[in-house]
């Protein structure tokens, strides 16, 4: 007993040890990692969307790869701002995420004056795809994973588990709707006809964005809306991408676009040295489609545990 204390002591120094290095190495990087991108040399800048898309930093994605709509709007805007800069490349690896953080860069995009071009490499669906079918073109691996124009929404329920060991839940709310979608107590009909209705309202601004961004009919984009993803060759005779391929093809596009040769600048994320480690720890793409809203809920039921995702 006295040796697994002592294991898990030695655990706990070691969680804090980190977190500790971690919060001034992150000093040191925000001091000297604010690149003058405007200096360095190259006419194309090419800027990463991986992993969950969220719109603020957050504790929770500790040891997850995950992209800040803050971030990636300040990096496209001094992109845009660097007149050296003539065509904007976005990487993209990412399963998703937060729709308000989504639309965010989405709508960052188009106002660019700069030629942009979304690669999907690995994943580029739901809030990823929302993003990539904002920029003029988009290249994709015939073997990626792409679309899954859908939303999800879900939570754990404890109401069985509690009755089962004799626990209740006493509600005492002022609002008859205020404890909508807590774990403790199951769905009402009304509150899951509250929630479908929200879902159907986010799946429909989805599929308005990806067809004026696109150029498709809506009634088109919606009998492929439906969750489901596509490789990127399906995707292309649907319509969803422009062109299969890789680097060379990204490049070869962006150079017929600026009648130059494509010089890379990197354009990238400050990120701190848990969030460097979370690369090498984390499997990605496990999650297909992760989807669009994680926020939806936080924003709407701050204490629930419910969540909502493209």
């Amino acid at each position: 007993m006295k040796q697994q204390k002592n294991k898990w002591w030695y655990v706990l120094k070691v969680i804090i040890g980190l977190t500790i290095l971690s919060f001034f190495i992150s000093i040191i990087i925000s001091v000297f990692t604010e690149d003058d991108f405007e200096s360095l040399d190259g006419n194309t800048a090419l800027i990463e969307i991986s992993g969950t898309i969220i719109a603020e930093k957050d504790v929770n994605f500790l040891f997850e790869d995950f992209t800040s709509s803050e971030e990636i709007i300040k990096l496209i805007r001094k992109a845009d701002k660097n007149d050296e800069i003539k065509a904007i490349i976005f990487k993209i690896n990412s399963p998703g995420g937060s729709p308000v953080a989504s639309e965010e860069i989405a709508n960052e995009v188009k106002k660019t004056n700069k030629t942009t071009v979304a690669w999907i490499r690995e994943s580029g669906t739901s809030g990823a795809y929302w993003i990539a079918s904002s920029t003029d073109y988009i290249i994709a691996n015939r073997m990626s994973i792409t679309g899954s124009i859908g939303v999800i929404a879900s939570y754990l329920g404890f109401s069985g588990f509690l009755e089962e060991h004799n626990v209740t839940y006493e509600r005492l709310v002022a609002g008859n709707l205020k404890d909508v979608g807590i774990p403790f107590k199951e769905l009402t009909p009304e509150e899951r006809a509250l929630f479908e209705k929200s879902l159907d309202s986010m799946h429909n601004f989805f599929i308005e964005e990806v067809a004026e961004n696109r150029n498709l009919r809506k009634k088109d984009v919606e009998k492929i809306a439906t969750g489901m993803f596509y490789l990127g060759a399906e995707a292309k005779d649907l319509g969803l991408v422009d062109e299969l391929g890789s680097e060379d093809e990204v490049l070869n596009y962006v150079e017929k676009q600026i009648g130059e040769k494509a010089y890379i600048v990197e354009y990238k994320q400050a990120k701190g040295f848990l969030s460097s480690l979370s690369q090498v720890m984390s499997e990605k793409f496990f999650y297909i489609g992760k989807g669009i809203g994680n926020s939806f809920f936080t924003k709407a039921r701050l204490a629930d545990s419910v969540s909502i995702s493209t």
